[in-house]
């Protein structure tokens, strides 16, 4: 009370008194918006960070690991070994490309089971000249049928590298470098920078080059084992938002019990240009040949058949047959890539009912398990010298398969599309999920049901209610 009759008898101390209460308020907004800017800044770089991040292959990256097997007068001489530790994802024609920046004026005097794509100027050496002297060398790897002479092991392969678990023999490449005015001993080197990986195309984001423990060499024998000189990895990761700006693939579904088939989800992978002709070819269109034609560049972009979807590939999932304790699902690929045929191709499917798959027809089957307490993903492939190469958009673009599971009466159920997977890739890259509203449901449960008897309802009583206001 004594507070309220100074204010009234001083109106300087009431104005003093607003101007601190504004004063604060306004000190409590600008803290409350820079807390906000603090919180988007770390929402968005966490999800820039987490792009190159796998939840269904957590620990999948590709390791380039370069051992020094030796020291020359001006430099040393390593080994550099490409693993493909992806569960799933593999590199295809025309392979990879690796390249880097040297840390002071290296250049590389010789390489075996690979070469520069560019020589560069090495216009100030005398007598020897050296294989690559620029200053950031791009390296790709030699072609099957090269002469022996120029091979090590694990070369030449067009730089084509399968996944780890599809084919782990095949899912590592070599090529041996001599490196000239360079270091001549650990503590003299300078380790590459700024490492590059093409796959072919863009996608993969590779960290720094870090110095590890020596590898070691066992001889076939296993009585003695050697060890590099030096050993240094540099890891790399893909990131699918990096490696195209639209989608690849995408789902379409349908069941036994709903006439519904549920197709891809429109513009998909992007839609048709109709005012550019040439963004997608009609099938049996006259001219179909000369468009299909090869590009002359490395990278080769689709040219898919014109579709509602504009996807390359699409996968149809259908819920085919219901037994008493089994039920079983067609799957089928189809390729509208006219310029692709895609070999040692793979898909990974996620459904609880995994756990059960008692047989996989004519494709191959591994069970993954990224996070041991759960047993819902499976990575099928196509049998070799079978269905492994899926060919090009036409008659012969397509490959099938059937999966039987044992029912889990649990938890077993076709009520709510609960049949249908929920994520599904191709060749490592997500595919369009229809959205889940749109999935074939069990007559007279699903959400169309539902509005049509709410609509029903509504009619019922605004009649009741019309007639109720004609005879009153």
């Amino acid at each position: 009370m004594d507070l309220f009759v100074r204010q009234k008898m001083d109106p300087c101390m009431a104005r003093s008194n607003s101007n601190g209460s504004g004063n604060a308020s306004i000190r409590r907004i600008r803290s409350l918006s820079n807390w906000v800017v603090v919180l988007l800044l770390l929402f968005c770089f966490g999800f820039s960070s987490t792009d190159a991040y796998d939840p269904l292959d957590p620990t999948g990256n590709i390791t380039i690991k370069w051992d020094v097997m030796g020291w020359t007068p001006d430099g040393y001489v390593a080994v550099v070994t490409i693993f493909n530790f992806q569960a799933y994802r593999h590199i295809q024609a025309p392979g990879w490309s690796l390249g880097w920046s040297w840390a002071k004026k290296e250049v590389i005097w010789s390489m075996v089971g690979s070469q520069t794509t560019e020589q560069g100027d090495c216009s100030k050496f005398k007598g020897n000249i050296p294989h690559c002297c620029k200053k950031n060398p791009l390296v790709v790897d030699l072609l099957p049928g090269t002469p022996y002479n120029q091979q090590i092991a694990n070369c030449c392969k067009a730089g084509v590298l399968n996944s780890w678990v599809q084919d782990p023999t095949n899912a590592a490449s070599s090529f041996q470098v001599s490196v000239g005015q360079a270091g001549t001993t650990n503590k003299t080197v300078k380790l590459p920078r700024n490492f590059t990986l093409l796959a072919p195309g863009p996608g993969y984001t590779c960290g720094l080059a870090k110095i590890v423990k020596p590898t070691r060499f066992v001889t076939s024998d296993k009585r003695r084992a050697t060890q590099a000189l030096m050993t240094w990895n540099v890891t790399c990761t893909y990131s699918q938002f990096l490696s195209q700006k639209t989608p690849t693939c995408c789902v379409s579904l349908s069941s036994f019990y709903n006439d519904t088939l549920v197709p891809c989800p429109t513009c998909a992978c992007g839609c048709q240009n109709y005012t550019q002709p040439g963004s997608c070819v009609e099938s049996g269109a006259p001219y179909l040949a000369s468009a299909v034609s090869t590009p002359t560049t490395a990278y080769v972009p689709p040219l898919v058949q014109c579709t509602r979807h504009m996807c390359p590939i699409r996968i149809h999932w259908h819920v085919k047959t219901n037994y008493k304790d089994y039920w079983r699902v067609k799957v089928t690929i189809t390729n509208f890539n006219y310029r692709m045929n895609y070999t040692q191709w793979n898909i990974v499917v996620q459904h609880p009912n995994f756990d059960n798959l008692t047989t996989a027809f004519s494709f191959n089957y591994k069970s993954l398990t990224p996070y041991d307490v759960l047993n819902d993903t499976a990575m099928l492939w196509g049998i070799k010298f079978y269905n492994d190469l899926l060919s090009q958009a036409g008659p012969l673009g397509n490959v099938q398969s059937e999966l039987l599971f044992r029912k889990d009466q649990s938890s077993f159920t076709f009520d709510k599309g609960w049949a249908f997977p929920r994520r599904l890739y191709f060749n490592g890259d997500n595919c369009v999920m229809p959205p889940p509203d749109a999935y074939p449901w069990l007559p007279n449960s699903g959400p169309r049901t539902v509005i049509r008897l709410l609509a029903s309802a509504m009619i019922t009583l605004i009649t009741l209610a019309f007639l109720s206001l004609v005879y009153t």
